[in-house]
């Protein structure tokens, strides 16, 4: 087909594709329709597959015009989209539907004009990304910080034992209840009970937050409340409500915490011999995890920079597709729908926060991509090589054995790691990065920004 197209651009990412197709070609696929309708349409007066063309077009002019018009402007369009010379901007993301301007019409004596418009990937054009000066936070491990993973390790290997049928609850212990909360009206709410919960008071586990409540009930005890819940509920219809609980304290078991001597460390793992090689290795693990996520932090602060150099218009189906992704991935998390996990979260308060957040990522994502492609960033065998010996020495694992689990989309998404790794070491090796704040240990670990 001899179709002419011109592309122009618009805002946020868009483009309008304005083409034409020869009115030969339109009466081409026009014929070819038709003959296509002849041979398989049942009109009373003719046989299967003998009702003539002239007949066709008589009876069902405007429909046919506009079978034809779509046939034509679907097929074009793919034609168009698959040529090479069609650059990546040019091309619609595969979530941006082309949407049709206007309405155009079939006329066989014509050519076919029609214009459409999608979202395409942004034009990127990177600004400074050498030379930056750069400060970043960064932490320490202190003595606290390796305390508090002993008394996690305390925690994970406590025994939980029955308390007296008379022993009042406290702080610390490990409750079952029953519990149902009540409308407004006093009535029962079938949604909102619950038999056999289990958590630890204090521990900020429940939801509801009776901890204090429970504190001085015996096993067997009953009672009820009234609860004033925070205008930030994770229940949005409990939020800012009073409502009255009842609680029934059906177990009550306290945790024996293990000392912290040789006789713990080899509980943990039969290769430690004493305390101090536990906490040895707790000090190299923490390490590791401390410099990897040192490395994303200087990462980061870097690419804020480069974006301040680099606008770029990001489409909204582009942003979109992000944000839904992110819904999806946490219901997973949770192992439930996006419906819930959203209304649990309040979608409301989050869409702002959760888009700007997407904005973000989109941007920087776009920036390493680009710094990847412009700077030719190849990844060899010998590459691929190197990271199975990294990941089987991390795991212990053999070489051969881990290489099993990588399939050829497995090693795909490798070889684009080891590409992003080979970039960002670049960028750290071409700017000027030093320390700035020092932030708490376990903020600064647990901190997206």
């Amino acid at each position: 087909m001899a179709i002419s197209k011109e592309i122009k651009r618009l805002e946020k990412s868009n483009v309008q594709l304005n083409v034409t197709v020869p009115k030969e070609d339109v009466r081409s696929q026009y014929n070819d329709m038709l003959k296509e309708y002849s041979k398989s349409l049942q009109i009373p007066g003719f046989r299967k597959g003998k009702v003539p063309q002239e007949v066709l077009e008589r009876k069902y002019a405007d429909a046919l015009k506009g079978d034809a018009m779509g046939r034509i402007m679907e097929s074009t369009l793919q034609e168009l989209f698959k040529e090479e010379n069609l650059s990546r901007t040019e091309k619609p993301l595969p979530y941006s539907t082309p949407e049709l301007q206007g309405e155009p019409v079939l006329d066989l004596d014509k050519d076919l004009q029609f214009s459409v418009v999608y979202d395409v990937l942004p034009e990127v054009k990177i600004g400074q990304w050498k030379g930056i000066k750069v400060e970043y936070p960064y932490a320490e491990i202190d003595k606290k910080v390796i305390e508090k993973e002993l008394e996690d390790i305390r925690e994970r290997n406590a025994i939980v034992m029955d308390r007296d049928d008379s022993a009042p609850a406290k702080n610390g212990d490990v409750v079952t209840v029953d519990y149902q909360i009540f409308e407004e009206n006093g009535e029962a709410n079938p949604n909102m009970q619950r038999k056999d919960f289990v958590f630890t008071i204090g521990s900020g586990t429940n939801i509801y937050k009776f901890d204090d409540d429970v504190i001085g009930m015996k096993k067997g005890d009953k009672k009820q409340i009234e609860k004033k819940f925070d205008k930030d509920h994770p229940d949005p219809s409990m939020a800012d409500q009073k409502r009255k609980v009842e609680i029934t304290l059906t177990q009550l078991k306290e945790k024996k915490l293990p000392d912290l001597d040789d006789d713990l460390a080899q509980d943990v793992d039969e290769k430690f011999k004493t305390l101090d090689d536990l906490k040895n290795n707790i000090k190299e693990r923490l390490e590791k995890q401390l410099e990897f996520r040192l490395r994303d932090k200087k990462i980061n602060e870097l690419l804020k920079k480069i974006m301040e150099n680099t606008p770029v218009e990001i489409p909204e189906s582009m942003i979109k597709i992000e944000v839904e992704g992110r819904w999806r991935r946490l219901a997973r998390y949770y192992n439930t729908s996006v419906e819930m996990i959203q209304q649990m979260m309040n979608i409301g308060e989050k869409a702002d926060e959760w888009r700007e957040s997407a904005v973000k990522a989109l941007h920087s994502r776009l920036i390493i991509e680009t710094l990847m492609e412009e700077q030719k960033i190849e990844v060899t065998d010998e590459d691929v090589d190197k990271e199975f010996e990294s990941i089987a020495a991390a795991n212990g694992a053999d070489i051969k054995e881990v290489k099993k689990h990588y399939n050829e989309e497995a090693v795909f998404y490798l070889k684009e790691d080891i590409k992003e790794k080979k970039i960002t070491d670049l960028l750290l090796a071409e700017n000027n990065l030093k320390p700035g704040k020092k932030e708490n240990y376990l903020e600064f670990m647990t901190d997206n920004g």
